[in-house]
């Protein structure tokens, strides 16, 4: 497993847990909103282990919440870039290898906010829907080629990023909380599980899927 971060300290954490439970893994830093830096990441993965069957494309950003007509139009492209465009790259790259060795499996994480907009975070949600367009459409142009593309939603996940921002919103914090499933938050173990369960055998016959993993907080 090849672990693509921009932080260096995080990329050694998760390489030591893999290698901690048995796994194998490599740790490998790189900018995902970088075109270039996408390719050399495909490219380490199938130079160390001769393919690329799995991919799961994670990078993402929160913001804090605002206004709609307040929005920065900096940090709309900041979003954009990270949380979609980002993927867009991730895909055009691992797809082209997954073409040339016969097969694969890409997951994609979007959000609660791929389906029901997250408040005050316009970009946010904008860039969390644009994910599931893209699973849909790469998924369908896909069909019969055996790469299947699929996507999870998380709902509110018990996560440094998570944490941050309920910190800085006050005000709306509680009342989310108060909506989760048992008024507790999820965890990251549990949506792991499910972006598992996609890329493995027993998924076989899902893809364009988007899968929401959040106890039941969004029903749609």
């Amino acid at each position: 497993m090849l672990v693509v971060d921009l932080d260096e300290v995080a990329i050694d954490s998760t390489v030591d847990e893999i290698a901690g439970a048995g796994g194998e893994a490599a740790g490998y830093r790189a900018d995902v909103t970088d075109e270039a830096a996408v390719m050399a990441m495909v490219h380490q993965a199938v130079d160390r282990w001769g393919r690329l069957d799995i991919a799961h494309n994670n990078a993402g950003i929160n913001d804090r919440s605002q206004p709609f007509h307040e929005l920065d139009l900096a940090d709309w492209n900041r979003m954009i870039a990270v949380n979609l465009t980002s993927v867009f790259l991730s895909m055009k790259h691992e797809i082209a290898q997954m073409l040339a060795q016969g097969g694969g499996a890409i997951v994609n994480t979007s959000s609660g906010a791929g389906l029901v907009a997250a408040p005050g975070l316009p970009h946010y949600t904008a860039a969390k829907h644009g994910v599931l367009g893209l699973t849909k459409a790469a998924a369908q142009e896909l069909n019969g080629s055996s790469i299947r593309v699929n996507a999870v939603l998380p709902g509110m996940t018990d996560t440094p990023m998570i944490r941050q921002w309920l910190a800085e919103n006050p005000e709306i914090a509680g009342v989310v909380q108060s909506m989760m499933p048992g008024g507790k938050l999820g965890l990251a173990e549990e949506v792991a599980e499910a972006v598992v369960w996609l890329c493995s055998d027993h998924a076989s016959w899902v893809s364009g899927e988007s899968m929401v993993v959040d106890g039941g907080g969004i029903c749609r």
